[in-house]
């Protein structure tokens, strides 16, 4: 079976290890109703090294993206590109460490928090939806913002 991420610490060599590849979109475990989808594989080359206590990975990984703009809810193509990519393990009494979730994780997390289509940057382009919603006031128009006493004076009138 092939597992390029589970690292036997006994035949790691003392300079470490280069690892390069590709794993099938299917590596991220995404349910195919989830808002982000795979559509690329991931490809990495990573380094990986013993340093005392601690399993250093450091090297590069990429992957391509479908995610659902947040504005106008149409699907657009993000690359994550981690070129500098780092992470460091800490080694326990098992002969072997499993790189899976970090690596999946890590790369997940550099995905935009709230996707949008115009942050896209595989086929740039301006959201369809840009300028239709209006901002909201937080306070209304003939109401000055310093009118009243504010949240903070409230609280210090109960001490």
């Amino acid at each position: 079976m092939h597992r390029p991420f589970q690292i036997d610490l006994r035949s790691l060599p003392d300079e470490g290890r280069d690892i390069v590849g590709q794993e099938p979109p299917s590596f991220f475990g995404l349910d195919e109703k989830d808002p982000i989808q795979a559509v690329s594989p991931l490809k990495y080359e990573l380094h990986i090294e013993r340093d005392g206590g601690d399993l250093i990975v450091t090297g590069r990984l990429e992957a391509v993206f479908s995610l659902e703009c947040g504005r106008c809810l149409e699907r657009y193509e993000h690359r994550v590109e981690l070129a500098h990519y780092s992470a460091e393990l800490e080694i326990e009494k098992d002969p072997t460490i499993n790189l899976t979730d970090t690596i999946r994780e890590d790369t997940l997390v550099a995905l935009p928090s709230y996707p949008r289509c115009e942050g896209g940057n595989v086929r740039p382009r301006q959201c369809p939806a840009e300028g239709r919603f209006e901002n909201v006031l937080e306070t209304a128009e003939d109401e000055p913002q310093s009118a009243g006493p504010g949240v903070w004076e409230a609280l210090n009138k109960l001490n």
